[in-house]
């Protein structure tokens, strides 16, 4: 199956334990907020703290996997062509467009894409953020920079489970987070 979604948008689908998600940057330097939970019970979900947390690291690499918030995993990462995503951000949302750029009311964002895409009410959604570059210095501030992703480059996960994914083409212009524009991506799952 493949999906197109647009910018500042989301999508839900299905995938099968086994399947492989292919999450494609399409023009380069879109962030794409990643969210996953166990099909039978949305009370398993991706967590990143626990991901943090099993593979003792800020960074994804390949042969990690992402963990659920039982210590479960859900993904394998299995090839990797960016190397830089975070960890650390939860889905932009109406409080933090209003905290940085003053402009909450009605701004697009990906709290309310996925909560939308999964028929939910998450008051707080902490994805992986594939391909967003946040800068981690020597004495633990960060800042986000541009994405190092280019035209086409991807990262292919294997899924542990069976879930249902909620995925956004990340909605913040504002910042160097998305390069300054937001742009469409693409997710194939296969066998």
């Amino acid at each position: 199956m493949e999906y197109i979604i647009d910018a500042c948008s989301g999508k839900s689908m299905n995938v099968s334990a086994g399947q492989k998600v292919t999450i494609i940057d399409l023009e380069g330097g879109q962030v794409v907020d990643f969210f996953a939970e166990h099909k039978e019970n949305s009370e398993e979900f991706l967590s990143t703290g626990v991901t943090i947390e099993c593979n003792e690291s800020l960074r994804l690499s390949v042969g990690n996997h992402i963990y659920s918030n039982l210590y479960h995993p859900m993904f394998e990462v299995l090839y990797d062509e960016v190397g830089e995503h975070d960890l650390l951000h939860p889905c932009c949302r109406p409080e933090m467009y209003d905290f940085f750029y003053h402009n909450g009311e009605g701004h697009s964002n990906c709290l309310d894409h996925i909560n939308h895409s999964l028929d939910e009410k998450r008051p707080i959604i902490h994805p992986v953020n594939i391909f967003m570059y946040t800068k981690i210095s020597a004495g633990g501030s960060i800042s986000v920079r541009k994405p190092l992703s280019k035209a086409g480059n991807k990262i292919i996960l294997r899924a542990e489970m069976d879930m249902r994914l909620g995925i956004a083409a990340c909605s913040v212009s504002e910042s160097e987070c998305n390069n300054g524009k937001c742009t469409p991506v693409k997710i194939l799952i296969e066998d």
